[in-house]
């Protein structure tokens, strides 16, 4: 797929987690992403990230993720359609 490497896969799970924060600990975030080789990464974020995030999960895009260089989420088909999204 343009602009990733050869390591990118479509992602399949994404999972946010929050853990509230307590005395003397701030609150964290963080995402899961699943891959379709069922491999796992987990992220720290933000919680606008999360928003984000989700937002473009729930849009229907198609999401892939490169964990080369520390990890690229790729949301692609935001408007029309790249050829290397289909599935055959």
């Amino acid at each position: 797929m343009p602009g990733a490497s050869e390591q990118t896969r479509r992602v399949k799970i994404v999972n946010a987690n929050w853990v509230p924060g307590t005395a003397g600990r701030q609150e964290q975030f963080e995402v899961m992403i699943i891959t379709e080789d069922d491999q796992r990464h987990v992220v720290p974020a933000s919680a606008a990230s999360v928003t984000a995030v989700v937002a473009l999960a729930c849009a229907g895009t198609v999401m892939a993720w490169d964990p080369e260089g520390g990890g690229t989420l790729i949301a692609a088909n935001i408007v029309g359609e790249m050829p290397w999204t289909t599935r055959e």
